[in-house]
């Protein structure tokens, strides 16, 4: 099993500034290396059998792999002596960043999209580096021993398993300070199966929206909180603030440190109420079930300020995430008609938006919108589907016959 504990670093001045010091140099690493992939890449895009019509025919020279930028971290070290601070681990952790960053660029998703070409970072993009090995040994009390930056300080706010060994070290900076993630993995723990069938009875449905976060298929609902909405009047005045100073001065950068700490205060709230909802979601059955919506493009429309302040997709990655480390499960469906179905008869009842009331002519069911579409959910989750009175009927049964009673 492995799983990841993030605590909050105190460093002090000479830490601090080693610290920012890597960063810099990690930074400038990774450019480098970043342009010779892309100089390499515009040289030798065409075939050789072929003429490049973007530049005349170069010299052919050695592509600049993973391995190869590695072993010439010796040559940097020798021409840069401020190279040999950093811990030789951590330095070809940023030559891995390179590569990943490379790969991503020519490899498609799962969706079978491909991802945008990786940019330079800019001073101050480069936020986090990696230990890949540390030892076991490296927390005492309320410090971690950091490979040549020394005892640091940390608020452990929760102890490390029992039996758990520590992987990997990530150190990051955030708008309030500096962070370091231990991912820790058991061997012991068996990785947990998600074989759950979807029942009637293990199975609860989930819609989401915009007047209440969610509606269960129970009829329990979870009111939106709106943390950024709530925020924005601070935000306002914040960067008010920070259009008045002259850019790259001091108290810019403290306007801009102060901004950038309230757009964190808004996230962690965000985040703190999504990881208290799904556990109290998944204390309550096996299978939760949820619409595949697609939320980059709902995100384009004219109600992306309401989408991205209740953060669905966050939301529903910690579900899935919580729901595989407890061997529960969490089902995709196709969201199409999940409000315009009624959930009794299964005929499609159009509606505006606003209609926020399932009323079905042909059955006479008056419920919620979102609670209609919850139990739709549910069902679809299942395989519980509804007969479409519209379609033929089966063996001469009548509609009111065939007609599943979504709550049963």
């Amino acid at each position: 099993m492995r799983t990841a504990y993030q605590y909050k670093l105190r460093p002090n001045k000479e830490q601090l500034a080693t610290i920012e010091m890597w960063l810099e140099l990690l930074r400038r690493q990774y450019n480098y290396r970043l342009g010779e992939r892309f100089s390499w890449w515009e040289q030798n895009r065409c075939p050789v059998n072929a003429c490049p019509l973007v530049m005349p025919i170069p010299q052919l020279r050695d592509n600049p792999d993973y391995y190869s930028q590695k072993r010439d971290l010796v040559n940097t070290k020798d021409k840069f002596s401020e190279y040999k601070l950093i811990h030789s681990q951590v330095l070809q952790d940023c030559i891995k960043r390179v590569k990943l960053a490379f790969d991503r660029w020519f490899k498609a998703d799962k969706n079978g999209q491909k991802l945008g070409k990786p940019r330079f970072k800019g001073k101050g993009r480069y936020r986090s580096f990696s230990y890949p090995q540390i030892k076991q040994n490296c927390i005492e009390e309320n410090q971690i021993n950091l490979p040549k930056i020394g005892k640091v300080k940390l608020i452990q706010h929760r102890p490390i398993p029992e039996g758990f060994i520590i992987k990997t070290v990530t150190i990051s900076r955030k708008a309030d300070g500096y962070y370091i993630t231990l991912s820790l993995e058991d061997k012991s723990v068996p990785a947990l199966t998600t074989e759950i069938e979807p029942t009637l009875k293990n199975t609860l449905g989930i819609d989401m929206g915009l007047k209440e976060f969610l509606v269960t298929s129970e009829g329990e609902s979870v009111p939106i909180p709106q943390y950024y909405r709530k925020s924005q009047q601070r935000l306002k005045t914040l960067q008010k603030r920070l259009s008045r100073k002259n850019k790259g001065s001091k108290r810019w950068l403290k306007a801009v440190k102060a901004v950038a700490k309230q757009h964190k205060k808004i996230a962690d709230k965000r985040k703190d109420f999504h990881f208290k909802t799904a556990n109290e979601l998944l204390s309550k059955v096996d299978v939760i079930a949820h619409e595949n919506l697609n939320i980059k493009g709902l995100a384009k429309t004219r109600l992306n300020k309401s989408i991205n302040d209740a953060g669905w997709g966050q939301f529903l990655t910690i579900l899935t995430v919580k729901a595989g480390n407890a061997g529960q499960k969490t089902v995709a469906v196709n969201p199409k008609n999940t409000s315009q179905d009624c959930s009794n008869c299964g005929e499609k009842v159009d509606k505006e938006l606003s209609q926020r009331t399932h009323s079905c002519p042909h059955c006479g069911v008056v419920i919620d919108r979102d609670l209609n579409a919850a139990i739709n959910i549910k069902n679809r989750a299942v395989g519980h589907s509804v007969f479409k009175a519209r379609g033929a009927r089966r063996d001469g049964a009548t509609k009111r016959e065939a007609c599943t009673i979504a709550s049963a």
